[in-house]
């Protein structure tokens, strides 16, 4: 049974339906790339103001935060993402940038919105024995080599938004984080309860170094820089064989360029090339081997390899549908399971960071058609992507901080970090500032 200031929660979140819905159509029609994102910014910064919420704007660039009046208690951070994803294909493209919100994050906007629109009332606040923040988050989406050089250059240190938001202290006053997500396991259930265990990445670019010489009168003058690319390539493909089903890895390379005109012997590549896997170690291990591949190949034809380490993500620390989250989800009769013994995520995600320094509580949901990333991806049902995650959220805090915030301190309490800020930033500086010949 619900009590009256759920109740309360449910009827504004219904008296809003049509704003939440307009609020996520307009993000979705003008996506914006990676701390980039001006507009999507803007709108939420607006938003959130017209509730009544304190705001910190231009964190990372474009980030958002939207805080309620301060109390005793623990601290709940409600994230959404900004930026859309790369989908030069999709309908709704950017026509100039390429990128389309073809990962959902619009949604997660809107139920973070949605979820905001029920806590700006008072008298629900009265209720809370804690903190509720609402955090608008930049660049969770893969960043390149060239564009985070131009980052570094205006003062954006870590490669993505939470990553910098942890580096510049966003996160400081946090307890416990609220993140959602469209489906990224196959799930039959319209909600998917809990954190699974998911993929990290480390990146790097590969600069091959080659001689050139003309293509047609003295070829065997030259060192082929592709050709050295290629041959690592293949050895990359080759190597697959020895990668266990358990550790989940997936290798990725895109060459960026190589050589400038087609009669000359190309004398300069460069790659990008990225590794997922389960954990750390199994990321640097896999990443051992590459770097063997790109200098056996440059062994052999003669040339030179150049490494810039990429910053990557963190794998996330899996953790169980938590008691609060359950509830809400029987409250609101959704159509649910939780993460079960044997649930992977494979792809990448900035939470896995987050997951290191806070307890994260998490949900996925449906309400979508087609492919992550792909383009045809769309929202099908707002009443399942915007509006029942909006309810979820917003109910879930106040299970989390009602009762003097029992249940929020219980998660806060039974935690163990992985990292500190500061051992965090160490660790990520260490990696980073790896390069080799």
């Amino acid at each position: 049974m619900i009590d009256e200031t759920e109740k309360c929660i449910l009827e504004r979140i219904d008296a809003h339906r049509e704003q939440i819905i307009a609020f996520a159509e307009d993000i979705a029609a003008h996506p914006e790339p990676g701390f980039e994102e001006v507009r999507t910014a803007g709108k939420t910064a607006e938003f959130l103001k017209s509730l009544g919420y304190k705001l910190t704007e231009n964190l990372a660039f474009t980030g958002v935060k939207g805080e309620t009046r301060r109390k005793d208690g623990p601290t709940l951070t409600v994230i959404g993402e900004l930026d859309a994803i790369g989908c030069h294909s999709h309908p709704m493209a950017d026509r100039q940038t390429g990128v389309a919100h073809a990962c959902g994050h619009h949604a997660q906007m809107a139920a973070m919105i949605g979820c905001a629109i029920a806590m700006a009332d008072p008298e629900i606040q009265e209720e809370l024995d804690g903190n509720v923040n609402f955090l608008a988050v930049p660049a969770e989406e893969y960043i390149d080599a060239d564009k985070r050089t131009r980052l570094k250059e205006k003062g954006i240190e870590f490669c993505c938004g939470k990553s910098e938001m942890i580096r510049t202290g966003v996160f400081d006053d946090t307890d416990i984080a609220l993140t959602t997500h469209v489906h990224m396991v196959p799930v039959k259930e319209d909600f998917y309860l809990g954190n699974p265990p998911c993929n990290g990445y480390t990146a790097e670019q590969v600069t091959v170094r080659g001689k050139a010489a003309h293509g047609a009168i003295d070829p065997w003058n030259g060192v082929n820089a592709l050709s050295i690319t290629t041959s690592a390539i293949q050895m990359m493909g080759l190597m697959r064989e020895t990668f266990r089903e358990e550790d989940h890895v997936r290798l990725h390379n895109v060459i960026r360029k190589a050589g400038d005109v087609i009669n000359s012997v190309p004398d300069e590549a460069v790659i990008e090339t990225k590794v997922r896997a389960a954990s750390l170690e199994r990321i640097e291990q896999v990443m051992e081997m590459v770097n063997r591949a790109y200098a056996g190949s440059a062994y052999a034809f003669g040339g030179k390899i150049e490494r810039e380490v990429l910053q990557g993500y963190m794998p996330i620390l899996p953790r169980e549908a938590d008691e609060a989250l359950i509830e809400a989800a029987n409250d609101l009769g959704l159509d649910y399971r939780t993460v079960q013994k044997g649930d992977f995520n494979n792809a990448c995600t900035d939470v896995g960071d987050l997951s290191h320094l806070l307890p994260i509580v998490n949900f996925t949901f449906k309400g979508f058609e087609g492919k992550l990333h792909g383009a045809d991806f769309k929202i099908t049902d707002p009443e399942k992507a915007y509006i029942l995650p909006a309810k979820l959220l917003a109910l879930t805090a106040y299970k989390l901080l009602r009762n003097g915030g029992e249940k929020a301190k219980e998660i806060k309490d039974s935690y163990t970090p992985f990292f500190d800020k500061d051992s965090y930033i160490q660790y990520v500086k260490k990696i980073t500032e790896k390069k080799a010949d």
